[in-house]
């Protein structure tokens, strides 16, 4: 490996974790690197997803006060967030190269336009949240919900924030600063299980994934500084455009 491909990868996980700490998408940014540097569709994106949970502590350590109030939710949702989280592992290891990099640009392009639709989204949740009551979903209904989620999470994971936020909005009736909380946490733990999944299934590069850890520290601690001083929306749309590009580049390298 060069030094300018360390440096590449450094920077690709220091701008994934800037973006995740602002606006979501930051897998966006880095997996398509790490495909344009060599690495297989594969070990690329369990590589990418054990890199990028560091970098997540700090949005939830943030906003740890609204831990008390979802403490019996997220207690209760966390068996099936491992359980996806690692479903989704699963199913990763068991694809194989070719037909996973024929998947690439489809996972690409509707992370995207989840990322895009992300406003819309949270907009229909304060709506919906605001004509709520009271949770009369059955449990049943929300943890089916939320597992599904944790599936898609641990097996690709871009876009897994918002459509989170979309299914708890869904089946829970909860004002939008704890529900982000929730969506914050739920997503840690369904990175996390993955990645403790991946760390011992031999697919990780782990001299890229260390490299990787430092970037992504590093861009969620800037990222977490300047939160309150930059305009996400203008981040958000940088990389609606961004993983467009990718999405088409993969299409047409087919």
């Amino acid at each position: 490996m060069s030094v300018f491909n360390e440096i590449l990868f450094f920077f690709a996980a220091l701008a994934a974790g800037f973006i995740n700490a602002m606006a979501g998408g930051g897998t966006l940014v880095s997996f398509p690197v790490l495909l344009a540097l060599g690495i297989s569709p594969v070990v690329a994106n369990v590589t990418n997803t054990v890199a990028l949970v560091p970098g997540t502590i700090g949005g939830m350590w943030a906003q740890r006060k609204d831990f008390v109030s979802q403490r019996i939710r997220l207690i209760k949702l966390l068996p099936v967030s491992i359980l996806g989280g690692v479903a989704g592992g699963l199913l990763i290891l068991n694809t194989s190269e070719d037909a996973f990099r024929s998947l690439i640009p489809y996972l690409i392009l509707m992370a995207t336009l989840l990322l895009a639709a992300q406003v819309k989204i949270k907009n229909w949740i304060i709506s919906r949240i605001g004509h709520a009551h009271t949770e009369h979903h059955n449990p049943a209904i929300m943890m089916g919900a939320v597992f599904t989620a944790a599936v898609y999470g641990g097996y690709f994971g871009a876009g897994l924030g918002v459509i989170l936020m979309a299914v708890l909005g869904l089946v829970t009736d909860e004002n939008l600063t704890r529900l982000n909380f929730l969506k914050q946490a739920l997503g840690f733990v369904i990175n996390l299980a993955a990645a403790i999944y991946f760390a011992f299934s031999g697919k990780v590069d782990w001299m890229v994934a260390f490299i990787m850890i430092f970037g992504s520290l590093t861009g969620g601690w800037i990222g977490g500084k300047l939160a309150g001083t930059m305009k996400p929306e203008i981040l958000r749309w940088i990389v609606v455009t961004a993983g467009l590009i990718a999405a088409v580049a993969f299409f047409i390298k087919g």
